[in-house]
């Protein structure tokens, strides 16, 4: 019998929320102007303040589907298309039945990877909530296998207060802030109020890669190379952030702050540690650069600090199996990326046998359950 799964990066997707969803949900003075559902050149999109979000797929296009990616149940053999369970990810039965096809105990489920955005910094925050309500909902069909990921605002005092009032409520495991979009960076002390919290609530902290569409004129806009082109997004997303961590003394200063880097890619993480490392011995030990450190402590070696207190997703990754080593025991967590293109479901058995069919069944065990059961206290 194959081995349950516990799957660390799924999705919610704008297209498979609820048409009324802010409609109905927002507060009565931002309802008019509430992101809904309209038909544009016969496509269902998402639109706020005029401005287009993306597609919906809860209804069939008129004029057929124009969309550059298509959606998981387009693909062969993974499901029917634009019928009655077209939105099935958001319903609850559907999700948990496509989780059983897949051998999948559990599933850690993400929002959106493109923005919920809008230049109000009101309506924004108000749009959050709803979702993070909504979802969490979603999840108490059946909180041991749906774990639902609240955003956050990109603001450090915005994102404490939504992070303390998830934690008013209870059943919050983890949150994701959407790094590519915070204002300030890390490196301003505004976002102490955060880090504090985290440490307070126990709840994990997650980033996840953020996708931005092409604009008209780029040269890759809706051609094939734009595939390759997001290759970009991860490192942008994730390099300047992840150093501040170590350069400004973050999780040194807070050692019960735990990171799951979602989606964000393995085998860059070994080297830039690697560097960290060096860079920490030759101020701290050999005592080059400067004489004044700047009061910053910075005793702790950026590795270990790594291994303290970061995760990091995988998908099929053959590099991220050579990497056991470094990461450690308990910090690598393996995922299907349900229900995206790329994603591996419905056939997560065999792409686990691909990738991992030289380690031992223990190990196997440890990257497909047991770290993510640990880490999300589920047994």
């Amino acid at each position: 019998m194959a081995q349950r799964l516990i799957s660390c990066d799924d999705h919610m997707d704008l297209g498979q929320l609820p048409a009324d969803l802010w409609l109905t949900r927002l507060p009565a003075e931002l309802r008019d102007r509430a992101p809904r559902v309209e038909e544009r050149d016969g496509q269902a999109v998402w639109v706020c303040d005029g401005k287009v979000w993306g597609t919906w797929i809860g209804k069939k296009p008129a004029t057929g589907d124009k969309r550059a990616v298509k959606p998981i149940y387009n693909a062969f053999d993974r499901g029917g298309i634009y019928d009655q369970s077209a939105r099935r990810p958001a319903v609850p039965e559907l999700r948990l039945a496509d989780m059983d096809r897949d051998g999948v105990e559990t599933q850690v489920i993400f929002g959106p990877i493109f923005q919920i955005s809008t230049q109000d910094p009101v309506l924004r925050d108000a749009c959050y909530r709803v979702y993070n309500d909504w979802l969490l909902e979603f999840c108490a069909a059946a909180p041991q296998r749906l774990i639902g990921v609240p955003m956050l605002p990109e603001g450090p005092q915005r994102a404490t207060a939504e992070l303390l009032r998830l934690a008013g409520r209870g059943g919050v495991r983890q949150v994701n802030l959407q790094i590519a979009n915070i204002d300030p960076k890390l490196d301003d002390p505004a976002w102490e109020c955060l880090w504090d919290a985290l440490e307070q609530t126990g709840i994990l902290l997650s980033w996840h890669i953020t996708v931005f569409a092409g604009k008209p004129g780029d040269r890759a806009a809706g051609k094939a190379a734009s595939v390759f082109e997001n290759t970009k997004f991860f490192m942008g997303n994730f390099l300047e952030p992840f150093v501040d961590l170590f350069a400004w003394g973050i999780l040194e200063r807070h050692p019960r702050l735990r990171l799951v880097m979602a989606e964000a890619g393995t085998g860059w993480l070994p080297w830039l540690v690697q560097e960290l490392d060096y860079r920490h011995w030759r101020l701290w030990e050999a005592k080059e650069y400067w004489a004044d450190k700047g009061g910053s402590a910075l005793e702790t070696k950026p590795s270990e600090l790594f291994k303290r207190q970061l995760y990091a997703t995988f998908q099929e990754d053959r590099v991220a199996m050579a990497l056991i080593p470094f990461f450690g025991e308990g910090h690598l967590l393996w995922a299907s990326d349900y229900p995206h293109p790329d994603s591996v479901w419905p056939h997560s058995q065999a792409a686990i046998e691909r990738q991992m069919a030289g380690l031992t069944p223990a190990m196997r065990r440890k990257l497909t359950h047991d770290n993510a059961a640990r880490l999300y206290g589920l047994g």
